[in-house]
């Protein structure tokens, strides 16, 4: 989804873009626009508005209009409400595999967009004028490659881009595994999001359009095994218990899907003629669904950079997107994975104080506010599409 919008992003900042995909977007086996969903932000849905994909999935969007933050076994709880902040709602849940066909929509209309497609990177080597991309895969001839002035990593956690650019990359695993699946109760939802610290792992239900969740639920490697494996009336009954009643019974669910979560950062974000975006740069734990709203923020700088002429790959450019992006890259990652230390520490004086801070937050309308303008970034310059502006 990331290298999908930054090529559209860049395809209307006026440059010439090849974009690699090694699986087809339709395919069952493309894992970026799976059954999963994604939580976007304000500054998100703004960004794609600029990108014109918006459109394409509003009508099937879940509203996030409150947010409900509990700590499982304990009695503090904190609620933000977007009325209460002047605003229509705090994000909009869309399945990837709608928002990857509204992105390809774009794409195959583009005229200044060439996919090379099935494709995979074989190796990249660069050199102070450019960098050549080597390519393998059905329908690529041996040996086939691409001559650019800049290539941009948007290949994940595994980044081969990012390997052949030598930047190294430290990785901490949380010791979890993300269950998601859709589930419905036997109560109409009002817009609501939880997130529910539980003793084994945070576990989050979003809303759907169709009135139903999506359950993200975080789990040791062998209560996961487990968790899959159970029935569905087993599993039902599970997240009953670790998560209770305030949405009603669960009376149905979807297939389950599994990933392990771990915490990646580049020890870089840029090299020659190289540049790092989404999880090639950073991959998060999903707790605040941060992960593609930061990464689309990467995508709105970038893009603004390269609209203007000269060199996209010239040195100081890239070191000014590296600069720009520092801050809030840093802050989302600080952000999410404090959450998931803080909340995971069961210690009794933490406990007290956690509980303490959940209370407080929940009295104090300055913080609110605060949380609720998370969508423009941590920090650094908000970009140009981030707050509803032209490229240009």
């Amino acid at each position: 989804m990331v290298g999908a919008s930054l090529a559209l992003a860049l395809a209307a900042a006026g440059r010439r873009i090849v974009l690699i995909e090694g699986v087809s977007p339709d395919a069952r086996a493309q894992q970026s626009f799976d059954e999963r969903t994604t939580a976007l932000g304000n500054a998100s849905r703004r960004i794609l508005e600029g990108l014109g994909v918006w459109s394409g999935v509003a009508d099937h969007c879940g509203v996030i209009r409150a947010i409900h933050v509990s700590d499982a076994g304990r009695m503090a709880f904190a609620r933000l409400d977007a009325r209460e902040q002047g605003i229509e709602a705090f994000g909009f849940v869309v399945p990837n595999r709608l928002l990857g066909g509204a992105l390809w929509e774009q794409i195959r209309a583009n005229a200044a967009i060439s996919v090379r497609m099935p494709a995979t990177v074989a190796g990249v080597s660069t050199d102070p004028q450019g960098v050549t991309v080597t390519l393998t895969g059905e329908g690529q001839a041996p040996g086939m490659s691409v001559r650019a002035r800049l290539a941009v990593a948007a290949d994940g956690a595994r980044s081969a881009v990012r390997r052949d650019a030598g930047i190294g990359a430290t990785e901490a695993d949380y010791g979890q595994i993300a269950i998601v699946a859709n589930v419905a109760s036997d109560a109409a939802h009002d817009g609501t999001a939880y997130e529910r610290f539980t003793a084994t792992g945070p576990l989050a239900l979003v809303p759907l359009r169709d009135g139903s969740y999506t359950v993200v639920w975080a789990r040791a490697p062998a209560d996961a095994a487990a968790t899959l494996e159970a029935s569905d009336a087993e599993f039902l009954m599970l997240l009953q218990q670790h998560f209770g009643w305030r949405v009603g019974k669960f009376v149905r669910t979807g297939p389950r899907a599994s990933y392990p979560l771990k915490l990646t950062r580049a020890d870089a974000a840029v090299a020659e003629r190289t540049v790092l975006i989404g999880n090639a740069a950073q991959s998060l734990h999903p707790v605040a669904g941060q992960g593609f709203n930061l990464a689309l923020r990467d995508v709105a700088a970038l893009a603004e950079l390269l609209a203007e002429d000269g060199d996209p790959g010239a040195p100081e450019r890239l070191e000014r997107f590296a600069n720009g992006r520092a801050a809030d890259r840093r802050g989302v990652t600080r952000f999410t994975d404090g959450l998931i230390r803080l909340f995971g520490d069961s210690r009794l004086p933490v406990r007290v104080l956690r509980d303490a801070g959940l209370l407080l937050f929940d009295l104090l309308p300055p913080a609110k506010s605060a949380l609720a303008q998370v969508s423009l970034g941590f920090g650094g310059r908000s970009p140009r599409l981030a707050r509803g502006l032209p490229l240009r």
